[in-house]
């Protein structure tokens, strides 16, 4: 269901005094205001939800796409299986690899258009155990514009070690350009959303046992079709002068010292809905926990 932006909102007001009644205030154009008893959960089901994946069995990998497949770029993924070295569990071993500018990493994907909601459990460790010890060693989700490797278009919401350890990092990608945003989490599972209702894209995020929380909205100016999945990437570092050069960098695996092993218990997708009225890009429109409840499955 794609959502309209704006209805109109009209204030109009009598004015009294020395017995006359004054004329109208001008009426205000703009958004009307969601309440949180009016907001209602995104709803599963549908064509989107037959993309869900639980990862029960190895052959829930089939439904997803390698993006070093359909668009010839250097396979970056060192391990990948489906119940197989984590029980229930997607599993997954990056390359040296990132997902910066025009930097390219690991991405599996599928084919999906219109408002999505899609929530994952995930869990980031180091390939020995505990954080990453290699900065920018990030996993979670991302929503991209197929065939923008000359020009990059994605969001994205990951966790793990980006400038310091122990970080949520949002992201936004316009034309080869990212403009990351590092949030401190801790360690172990959590849940993660990356979502498009109307003309925003939200991603969110909330630490095992804690409350969901807004990590950033932007303007969604994608293509309604999109690439939504699943990114792990780490080692920034070895990439040394290739820092400055993401077409030599993106032309050859980089070798270095990759640290990072992603779980994902599971990836849904639902459809959010709003009403007309409401404009999820504005705060004032959609405050923060009316946003939570749109866009988070009613009972996680």
């Amino acid at each position: 269901m794609r959502v309209k932006v704006a209805g109109t909102l009209a204030v109009v007001s009598v004015l009294a005094g020395c017995g006359k009644t004054g004329s109208a205030e001008p009426a205000l154009t703009g958004p009307g205001v969601l309440t949180l008893d009016r907001a209602t959960p995104p709803a599963p089901g549908g064509e989107v939800g037959e993309a869900s994946t639980e990862f029960a069995d190895a052959r829930d990998l089939a439904m997803w796409t390698k993006l070093s497949d359909t668009e010839k770029d250097v396979d970056r993924i060192a391990k990948l299986d489906v119940n197989k070295t984590v029980k229930g569990s997607l599993y997954l071993e990056p390359k040296t690899s990132a997902w910066f500018d025009g930097f390219r990493g690991p991405f599996l994907y599928q084919d999906l258009a219109g408002d999505i909601v899609m929530h994952a459990r995930v869990k980031v460790e180091g390939k020995n155990g505990g954080r990453p010890k290699r900065q920018f060693s990030l996993g979670g989700l991302m929503a991209r514009q197929p065939g923008s490797y000359a020009s990059p278009n994605w969001v994205s919401i990951t966790t793990g070690a980006a400038g310091k350890s122990g970080q949520i990092e949002v992201k936004w990608t316009e034309n080869g350009s990212s403009k990351p945003k590092e949030i401190p989490v801790k360690a172990g599972w959590v849940d993660l959303v990356l979502a498009r209702a109307g003309r925003v894209f939200a991603a969110l995020y909330r630490e095992q046992g804690g409350q969901w929380k807004v990590g950033q909205r932007w303007p969604s100016n994608l293509p309604d079709a999109l690439q939504w999945g699943v990114t792990a990437y780490t080692d920034w570092d070895s990439y040394a002068a290739l820092k400055k050069d993401a077409a030599k960098a993106n032309a050859r695996q980089v070798k270095g010292t990759p640290d990072l092993k992603l779980t994902v218990d599971f990836v849904r997708f639902l459809r959010p809905e709003l009403p007309d009225y409401a404009d999820p890009l504005n705060d004032k429109s959609v405050p923060e926990n009316v946003l939570v409840k749109v866009l988070t499955p009613a009972g996680a």
